[in-house]
């Protein structure tokens, strides 16, 4: 069976069809597929159509599309592989058990911990949102995109977590020995449907799962959390059935109200999304692994900076985080330019931004990490990109190319 690789850690099989013996070989890693009534409730999901999970505004190309050809010289150029990876040691803020332990004086705390995963302290509870420690994001320990830095402190460290958020269920966002560690502990699991079926596989017992469909809400304590629309896809193992759906979180306190996207392409929902569930005091926003190749399934900075808007009811407010970036090395760009393009294009639009180091807390209601803290560690990088703020010191090729705007 040929394999294509896709940008997040998931593969899609050239042909769908089973082998003899395939479940038998099933690695640990890979997860269960769903069955019983959880593929009948997924069967009546209004989102699930001709056999598979269905994206909101049509279908996203999830293969690399244009030529193969320009896609290997991206990913194979000399020039281009030295800016993948930082020229130094990434600053990791080592979080310690005083950072954590006291209260956030704004009630609404959070702290990056690298790629996607984020510790939200909102209103007196603790969210875990894609928990990702695992060195590698792939089945296998050998293998796959590894760490550009290590994880800021334990799982251990880390505390009682009130309700863990799962967005999707590819290798960067869903870690297996993450969640076997978080299964001997009494946390609930908040995931998309299907997804579960992974989890149980992996030690989670049923009645601590909140399996969603899209719009659905589920309270944990004095949160409801919704899961809510994104546009991307999903799969683990040889066979991507798309029998596990993805989502973005809207997630609401007695006083805050947070977003997490997930992975997903930028579409016309965020608008709906903000006017049933914000307007949001932060939102993390996913800016990085974005590709000419495969516009539908990831954003840019750019296109993040108009989600975060659109959440926001269309104008600037609250603090936008990107995550997604920094952490695995998944696309062709240059480490540093989601967090470079990310300044330029919230300031050209008057958007507070928080860039903190890894492990660093912050509270969206207090002083913000504003300060470039990978700009020493990467060399200056090509300005490709066009705000309409003037660039800061990096190398600018003639003539600006929008790629949001050609895309």
């Amino acid at each position: 069976m040929e394999l294509r690789s896709i940008p997040s850690g998931g593969t899609v099989a050239a042909s769908s069809a089973p082998r003899a013996g395939l479940s038998a070989l099933r690695p640990p890693a890979f997860g269960a597929e769903p069955a019983g009534e959880r593929m009948a409730r997924i069967r009546r999901s209004p989102h699930f159509a001709n056999g598979v999970f269905q994206n909101p505004g049509g279908a996203a190309r999830m293969r690399p599309s244009g030529s193969g050809r320009d896609m290997a010289k991206q990913f194979l150029d000399k020039d281009a592989r030295s800016r993948r990876a930082p020229r130094g040691t990434i600053p990791v803020h080592p979080t310690t058990l005083a950072d954590l332990t006291r209260p956030p004086a704004t009630g609404l705390r959070l702290t990056w911990t690298g790629h996607s995963s984020v510790l939200a302290e909102i209103d007196g509870q603790r969210v875990l949102f894609d928990p990702v420690w695992g060195e590698r994001c792939s089945p296998f320990p050998f293998a796959g995109p590894k760490r550009l830095h290590p994880v800021p402190l334990s799982l251990a460290a880390l505390g009682p977590v009130d309700v863990v958020v799962i967005s999707h269920d590819h290798y960067d966002h869903l870690d297996m020995p993450t969640i076997r560690e978080l299964a001997g502990t009494d946390t609930v699991f908040a995931v998309p449907l299907g997804v579960g079926a992974h989890l149980e596989r992996w030690g989670v017992s049923a009645d601590r799962l909140r399996e969603l469909d899209w719009q659905e809400s589920t309270r944990v304590g004095g949160l409801t959390l919704t899961a809510t629309p994104a546009r991307h896809f999903c799969g683990r193992g040889l066979r991507n059935t798309q029998h596990t759906l993805w989502a973005s979180w809207a997630v609401a306190g007695e006083r805050h109200r947070i977003y997490h996207s997930g992975d997903t392409g930028y579409f016309e929902g965020f608008r709906d999304i903000g006017g049933a569930h914000g307007p949001f005091d932060a939102t993390m926003i996913q800016v990085g692994a974005y590709s000419e190749f495969w516009p539908d399934i990831h954003m840019t900075p750019e296109e993040g900076v108009r989600s975060h808007l659109d959440l926001q009811g269309g104008k600037p407010g609250g603090v936008l985080l990107p995550i997604h970036w920094g952490t695995f090395n998944l696309a062709p760009h240059p480490w540093a330019e989601p967090g470079e393009w990310m300044a330029d294009a919230a300031e050209a639009v008057g958007q507070t931004v928080a860039f903190p180091r890894p492990g660093a807390p912050f509270e969206p209601g207090g002083e913000l990490p504003t300060e470039p803290w990978w700009r020493p560690l990467t060399r200056p990088v090509p300005r490709v990109w066009n705000t309409g703020v003037p660039p800061r010191n990096e190398e600018t090729p003639s003539g600006d190319l929008d790629l949001a705007g050609d895309r």
